[in-house]
């Protein structure tokens, strides 16, 4: 059996706090108003259809980076954000968890007529994806979240998420328009949770006569196609270890925020008068923006732009958290008005940083970036879901990283 790409999602349970619900839902509108600006609606549906990118957006906005809480907390942020501007970003989400799930036929039969879509050839791949994934998949995981999101073109993508029946933990399934030639044969572009061992697939290659014998009982016949799948693999522990990340990628990012000065970067002097700590954000979400498919299989990474709400691998920083979003919400209104250097300049950083990784040798220890992002934490407003962050002990300088 050929299998689509599985990961493991630990299952967290809690509420997402209202201090992080409107900066999540803020910062994703905003990241997600860039890459219209830059890329277009058609690349937002791939970047939601990848569970890589989407597993590390989840981790630049604030949550635990590897726990299946990003899915339906990221979902319900992003249709409370867009929605509302549908019209002029050309997007929109239906659906969500329990029974906002079933409401999806309506709101796209609503959508469709206000749009001109097909709205019938929409609920029909709505159905379609959830079948897929809740009957033909038997992999012990039973659906509680559909997100269909559709653009003003007709494209689409779906995100779903299945809890399993006796462990607890989840399944995230990933669709994309642009690559469905089959509904019945590998349609996915990703599926993440965690390994089973072997499962009931009828959607699998080598399913083909089991196909082809059920299809035979309704007079029907299937289709054919080979689709190689992303792959996702979450850990099951908490803390973030040098393992979860790639140590070239952080330690040059971390080197261009804190060691060398903006002001060494002609292209960054309109982004002169921000701190190096706001600068270490920036430049993750930069990443997130204009960052390649390749550059997103070490979500963990991307926890280091606002930490996480419950304290893994750090307090969320909320006076630069607000800050990444000015920078961001300004850059957006001053290019609305012909004015797009602030912008080109965050995008520039992460070139840089890519620039800066060619000769970059990682020799630093992860754990005492944590632990001075720990410290310090409370000079940035961190807090967790426990609480405000307090000042703490400090033991000797502070790290030092360097080229070479």
């Amino acid at each position: 059996m050929k299998r689509s790409g599985t990961a493991d999602l630990p299952l967290h349970y809690g509420k997402v706090p209202a201090w992080l619900y409107e900066r999540m839902s803020s910062l994703g509108r905003t990241i997600v108003e860039v890459i219209l600006m830059d890329y277009g609606k058609d690349e937002v549906l791939r970047r939601l259809s990848d569970p890589f990118w989407f597993q590390s957006f989840g981790a630049v906005l604030g949550m635990d980076w590897h726990s299946s809480g990003i899915t339906t907390s990221v979902m319900g942020a992003l249709k409370r954000a867009i929605n509302p501007e549908a019209k002029s970003f050309g997007l929109y989400i239906c659906g969500g968890k329990g029974k906002l799930s079933t409401q999806t036929p309506l709101e796209l039969r609503q959508l469709s007529d206000q749009m001109g879509l097909d709205g019938n050839g929409l609920i029909r791949s709505s159905k379609l994806v959830a079948k897929v994934d809740n009957t033909a998949i038997q992999d012990g995981y039973q659906l509680y979240l559909h997100n269909f999101i559709v653009a003003d073109n007709g494209n689409w993508s779906v995100v779903q998420q299945g809890m399993h029946e006796k462990d607890g933990t989840a399944r995230r399934y990933h669709w994309h328009s642009e690559h469905i030639k089959s509904f019945i044969e590998e349609p996915h572009t990703g599926i993440s949770g965690r390994s089973q061992g072997l499962i009931l697939n009828l959607t699998a290659v080598d399913a083909a006569a089991n196909r082809a014998g059920i299809m035979a009982l309704v007079g029907d016949d299937s289709s054919k196609l080979l689709q190689d799948f992303a792959k996702l693999v979450m850990p099951s522990h908490h803390d973030i270890r040098a393992s979860d990340v790639d140590l070239k990628r952080l330690g040059a990012m971390l080197y261009v925020a804190r060691e060398s000065q903006p002001s060494h970067f002609e292209d960054l002097l309109l982004l002169k008068g921000v701190g190096p700590r706001t600068l270490q954000s920036l430049a993750l979400v930069s990443e997130v923006i204009h960052g390649a498919p390749s550059r997103f299989n070490d979500p963990a990474r991307f926890s280091f732009a606002h930490g996480g709400k419950d304290g893994h691998p750090f307090p969320v920083p909320l006076t630069i958290y607000d800050e990444s979003i000015q920078i961001l919400q300004k850059g957006i209104e001053k290019s609305k008005l012909g004015y797009s250097e602030k912008l080109k300049s965050v995008n520039k950083l992460h070139q840089i940083v890519l620039d800066t990784e060619k000769e970059f040798i990682p020799q630093f220890d992860i754990q005492q970036i944590i632990a001075e992002e720990q410290r310090d934490s409370w000079k940035y407003g961190g807090r967790t879901v426990y609480g405000d962050a307090k000042p703490l002990e400090t033991n000797g300088p502070g790290l030092q990283l360097s080229l070479f």
